[in-house]
């Protein structure tokens, strides 16, 4: 139960910092939403780069790399006219 509570609370800030990159206005759900997505986008680029540890099904994106991640997902929704 802690994780999710975790993962919602980091997801809001991760969406909140690229929301203010970005220029976009989101309610409180849409910037947590934005924020969880960006962190799996973030872990799918860093494992372009390197591998996850032996035994884990994902690569855990980090702070830096969520906030990319969610920066490349406003970006592409951007560019589909949404």
């Amino acid at each position: 139960m802690l994780h999710i509570l975790w993962s919602i609370i980091v997801g809001f800030i991760v969406g909140l910092i690229a929301s203010a990159i970005m220029h976009t206005h989101l309610g409180f759900i849409g910037t947590t939403v934005l924020g969880i997505l960006g962190s799996i986008v973030g872990g799918l680029i860093a494992r372009l780069f390197s591998r996850p540890a032996e035994g884990s099904s994902f690569h855990p994106a980090g702070f830096i790399m969520s906030i990319i991640g969610a920066i490349v997902l406003i970006f592409i929704v951007r560019l589909a006219g949404g």
